[in-house]
C-alpha cells in the first residue's frame, strides 16, 4: 500500500482529465483531502480523524483497522451478480487487523451502524451532537449545496448536483432515488 505523500507524487505526474470546475468525474479527491489535512495539521490523516472527530464524537468503533478482540464482528461486504444471486465477498482488502500505511479518505474506515448514526446525526444537527461542535453551521450548508455548474453537470446522476464530498439531489424526480430535493448523500462503492 502507498502512503498519501506517494499517491499525491503520482498524481502530480498525470495530465487533468478537464479544467478546473468544467467536468465532473468520481475521483479520488477525498484521497488528495486526506492528504491536505496531514499537511495542514501536522497529523497522521488517522490520528487527526481520531482526535478531531471520532472521539469528540463518542465514535468507539471506527477505525482505518481493527483490534482483533473485534475481528468477529465484522460484517463482510457481499455482492451480486448479474442474475442477483448474492455472491461472497471478495479478499481484495487484506488483514483488516493491520494499519494500513497509507489511509484513504475515500475508503477503508471500519465502522458501526451506532457510529455511523452518531456522524450522520451531527450533520443534521447543523455540525454539533450533544454540545460538541465540529462544524460551523455554514460549512455543514456549503456540504449540501451544489456548487457545480449546469455544463460539468452531464457527468453527474440526472437530477443530482455535488456539495463538498456529497451527491445533493436537486430534482428527485430526474434523480429517480428515493430522495426529496435538497437530501444529500453518497452512496459508496461497497453499497454503504
Amino acid at each position: 500500500a502507498a502512503t498519501l505523500q506517494s499517491m499525491i507524487e503520482g498524481l502530480a505526474k498525470l495530465p487533468l482529465l478537464a479544467q478546473p470546475g468544467a467536468r465532473w468525474y468520481y475521483s479520488i479527491a477525498v484521497d488528495v483531502q486526506g492528504y491536505l489535512v496531514e499537511k495542514f495539521s501536522g497529523q497522521q490523516f488517522d490520528e487527526f480523524l481520531q482526535t478531531r472527530i471520532f472521539q469528540p464524537l463518542g465514535m468507539k468503533d471506527t477505525a482505518f483497522y481493527l483490534p482483533k478482540e473485534k475481528l468477529l464482528r465484522l460484517a463482510l461486504v457481499h455482492g451480486e451478480d448479474a442474475t442477483g444471486k448474492l455472491t461472497p465477498p471478495s479478499d481484495n482488502r487484506g488483514d483488516p487487523t493491520v494499519k494500513p500505511l497509507g489511509p484513504s479518505g475515500g475508503g477503508g474506515l471500519f465502522s458501526t451502524a451506532e457510529d455511523y448514526l452518531r456522524f450522520a446525526q451531527m450533520l443534521l444537527d447543523g455540525g454539533q451532537l450533544n454540545g460538541v461542535r465540529l462544524l460551523a453551521p455554514r460549512t455543514v450548508e456549503m456540504m449540501r449545496t451544489n456548487h457545480v455548474q449546469p455544463e460539468a453537470l452531464k457527468t453527474m446522476r440526472p437530477g443530482n448536483g455535488w456539495g463538498m464530498d456529497f451527491s445533493v439531489v436537486m430534482d428527485a424526480a430526474a434523480a429517480g432515488e428515493p430522495f426529496s430535493n435538497g437530501a444529500y448523500y453518497w452512496w459508496g462503492a461497497a453499497g454503504t
